[in-house]
């Protein structure tokens, strides 16, 4: 029901950012998900519990939509992979925590209103934090709130670049500005080459679920239980060490976005993805009880996959879909593809253990093996190299995909084939 929720959130995200602007609409998230925690802990039946599922997951949903936007758009072009990576990895940090504290919890009385209640304090301690924090300055610009965006600016970019970025955003939300006069959702798709970057973007959101991170996620202590290891314990605690490698696997992903670059970074990171898969996969066809070697083999596999899938396609997705858009289209876009991600998400999480029980482990993950194969070959296709391009570069390189090639956008198509 969270995950339902988010769809919905999600799904609203974009126009809440159009109209009330990226830091308002991550207050509007913080309030609904805090509201979500108090319900739940709260909760005196089953149904006010969901209720409460699903007022956290509206929260997550419009967060999910407006935090990768409001960093790239706050964010110098040249490290701006590295800071929506970070808020990858604030989620993925999140989840090892969520371990941690859920642990800590089952000796207190009242465990799972504990464990629910809890979660609201990260989102009163943001709600106090963003008041403090400026708006996006490409969303003043758009609102013709120039003397503010300015302000803004001048806490990023000093006096030379800071002239250059202003004369840029102001042509550029001059433009939007007489585009967005009588723009409508079903307009979104009329132009080619932003049909084509919300295919690359939203592709990607679905292949990053389809791989089945969330099910290893979600599914970890199961699936250690599965591979033979009976113990609760050992199972919490091997799917805790998962977690810490999603983690630590976020931060090498950090630094890799801005110079490996998007594209390489992900090809590398589904190579060992499908590696990983197919020794899961393995391991459960073949284990048996009389020989623990397979149930090793299993957590090694799950262990190699979050080595591989974190610092790329964890990543990649959320920062690409910051970047892709043209300016008054991304708020809308990035919507739509978050729940295009969350829709996937909840097939994912609602199927995995149907289909590994009807036909068995090992070939469940021998499909998301086949997945993982179709997921490189989409990349390799229709994803272009973005590293370093500023959104106006981003949006030539569109064109070009859509239109055909002139000397400026071929110049930053050899910028991206050489990083």
């Amino acid at each position: 029901m969270a995950v339902a929720g988010a769809i919905v959130g999600a799904a609203a995200g974009g126009w809440i950012n159009d109209a009330y602007g990226r830091k308002k609409a991550t207050i509007i998230a913080d309030v609904i998900f805090a509201l979500g925690a108090i319900v739940m802990a709260a909760a005196p039946d089953p149904y006010v519990l969901i209720l409460g599922r699903v007022l956290v997951g509206l929260g997550v949903g419009i967060a999910s939509v407006t935090a990768p936007v409001y960093i790239a758009e706050s964010s110098p072009s040249e490290i701006r992979g590295a800071l929506v990576s970070t808020n990858v990895l604030m989620i993925t940090g999140g989840q090892f925590l969520s371990y941690l504290i859920n642990l800590a919890f089952t000796q207190v009385p009242g465990t799972w209103r504990w464990m629910l209640g809890v979660s609201g304090v990260p989102a009163v301690v943001q709600f106090c934090l963003m008041l403090f924090l400026p708006e996006s300055p490409r969303w003043l610009f758009i609102k013709n709130r120039n003397n503010e965006a300015v302000a803004v600016l001048a806490k990023i970019y000093d006096l030379d670049r800071l002239e250059d970025e202003i004369a840029l955003l102001t042509n550029q939300s001059e433009q939007d500005r007489h585009k967005r006069d009588d723009i409508r959702f079903w307009d979104v798709f009329k132009s080619k080459e932003i049909r084509l970057a919300f295919l690359a973007g939203a592709g990607l959101q679905a292949f990053q679920q389809f791989t089945g991170i969330n099910t290893v996620m979600y599914y970890s202590p199961t699936i250690v239980q599965m591979a033979g290891f009976r113990s609760n314990e050992l199972a919490l605690l091997l799917s805790l060490i998962v977690a810490g490698m999603n983690a630590a696997g976020t931060i090498l992903g950090i630094y890799l976005i801005d110079h490996a670059g998007r594209k390489k970074l992900t090809l590398y990171s589904l190579g060992g993805v499908i590696v990983s898969l197919i020794i899961l996969s393995l391991s459960f066809i073949y284990q048996s009880s009389a020989n623990d070697l397979y149930g090793w083999l299993a957590v090694l596999g799950l262990v190699l996959y979050i080595a591989f899938f974190s610092p790329g396609m964890g990543t990649v997705p959320w920062t690409v879909n910051s970047e892709i858009y043209p300016e008054e289209y991304r708020a809308i876009c990035g919507g739509m593809s978050a729940t295009v991600n969350w829709v996937s998400n909840l097939i994912v999480a609602q199927s995995f253990l149907s289909v590994a029980e009807a036909a068995g482990t090992g070939p469940t993950f021998l499909i998301l093996a086949g997945i993982a194969v179709l997921a490189f070959l989409f990349v390799v296709v229709f994803l272009p190299e973005t590293k370093g391009l500023t959104f106006d570069e981003v949006e030539l390189l569109w064109k070009e995909r859509a239109w055909g090639k002139n000397p400026d956008t071929q110049c930053l198509l050899e910028r991206g084939n050489q990083s």
